[in-house]
């Protein structure tokens, strides 16, 4: 299968990091479509908005999503050799050349791996249906994926979904059969102002955070049989008072990555601990999930959050995708060329397989 190594350059150069994902739908919803399939426009309602694609009444729908974390990282690419990496520059011409050599390319940039490279692949793939002849397939693209979901969540109201949908995410080209869900608090922790030279007559928010953070790492969560631990993380930690004034209050985002084991249980937890001096509000997440999985794939499970579980307009959910997780987010973010020829050959295997085989009730 071709690959337009070229288109992919110029999406890697449009920089669509959460909020200025618009942009880009703007430059795909002009470039891909090829005159045999139509295109649809769905405002989110925050400035962004949602492309679907569709060759005939798309029953079976390749999805993943526009924006991109920060910050901006602009492409470069590299040909893998056995004697290591060298620079093979970026232009089309040079990657051409070294793709039609046999050595594989890496190519380098935000976006290489989360998730333009799904986009890229799902595409490809979608060209090489085109050619068969295959209808009853789309390309949908959503936005917001990485602040919340926003795009998912506005598509599922607006459009009535279909049988299956095919998200792209990096999974390192396996088939996910499930994946931890998330919850997220926002913890306020009250304190007393005092000088700091006679804390006796204070309060420190500050050391009561701590005290939080003890409690909460001595805290055993049920053990997974699937999805094994719990995981949580603190972000947004903010206490601005002066070094000599003891802390009046603290507040913090604590996210947990949960299990089937353990989703209702984290909820419990952060309810029971509420206190007059502390504060916690619940924003929700996204439950565990469970994924259809087909045939001749390999398999695996993951920690990460997709627009998967918001889609539930669609009868059924399949999480796959080219790149690792271990590098997305990252500053060395990349993926390799052989992983997209994958991808989108096993994109255009699983829509075969799906239409050969009885829809799920």
């Amino acid at each position: 299968m071709n690959l337009d190594l070229n288109l992919f350059l110029r999406m890697l150069g449009i920089d669509s990091t959460s909020g200025k994902e618009r942009e880009f739908a703007c430059f795909l919803e002009k470039e891909l479509p090829t005159g045999k399939c139509s295109v649809s426009r769905f405002e989110v309602g925050d400035g962004t908005v949602n492309l679907l694609l569709g060759w005939g009444e798309p029953d079976i729908v390749f999805c993943s999503h526009l924006d991109t974390v920060p910050p901006y990282i602009p492409p470069t690419a590299e040909m893998e050799t056995e004697g290591g990496n060298r620079s093979a520059g970026s232009t089309p011409e040079t990657l051409a050349e070294a793709a039609e050599s046999g050595h594989d390319l890496i190519i380098k940039g935000r976006g290489s791996c989360d998730a333009k490279g799904q986009i890229f692949a799902m595409y490809s793939a979608c060209r090489q249906l085109e050619a068969e002849g295959c209808t009853g397939f789309g390309l949908l693209l959503l936005a917001g994926e990485e602040t919340g979901s926003f795009g998912a969540k506005s598509f599922r109201t607006a459009h009535p979904g279909g049988r299956v949908v095919i998200v792209g995410e990096p999974t390192d080209n396996r088939m996910v059969s499930a994946s931890k869900g998330t919850k997220s608090f926002l913890v306020t922790i009250k304190g007393k102002s005092f000088h700091s030279g006679y804390p006796q007559y204070g309060e420190s928010a500050v050391e009561k955070f701590v005290d939080f953070m003890n409690r909460l790492r001595k805290t055993e969560f049920p053990e997974d049989p699937l999805l094994g631990r719990t995981t949580w993380n603190v972000g947004k930690l903010s206490s601005d008072n002066p070094q000599n004034i003891l802390s009046p209050e603290l507040s913090f985002r604590l996210y947990f990555r949960t299990t089937f084991a353990s989703d209702s249980e984290v909820c419990r937890l952060m309810e029971s601990w509420k206190a007059d001096d502390v504060e916690i509000e619940a924003f929700g997440g996204d439950t565990p999930m469970g994924y259809r999985i087909l045939d001749g794939f390999e398999t695996a499970t993951v920690s990460f959050g997709s627009d998967a579980p918001q889609l539930s307009n669609f009868n059924d959910r399949i999480l796959y995708g080219p790149g690792s997780i271990l590098v997305a987010h990252t500053l060395s973010e990349y993926i390799r060329l052989s992983d997209l020829r994958q991808a989108a050959a096993n994109y255009v295997k699983m829509f075969h397989t799906l239409v050969d085989i009885p829809a799920r009730k």
